[in-house]
């Protein structure tokens, strides 16, 4: 079954303690090493905000509101 997630951040978590290097948290939804951040978060800074998008590996649509 699809479905559909929303982020509402598109910069990752960090945790800093605990660990010798900062580890990073995919906040975005577009990592392909989740739970951990890969960059590609870089993909959505120019985002509008309160736009919702559906990103494949080469682009970026956005999603018309039908509600």
């Amino acid at each position: 079954m699809a479905r559909m997630v929303k982020h509402e951040q598109n910069v990752p978590y960090e945790i800093p303690e605990g660990t010798e290097l900062p580890l990073y948290i995919c906040a975005c939804g577009l990592s392909k090493n989740k739970p951990f951040c890969d960059g590609s978060h870089r993909r959505t800074r120019d985002e509008n905000a309160g736009e919702v998008y559906v990103y494949d590996d080469n682009a970026r649509v956005p999603v018309i509101k039908q509600y």
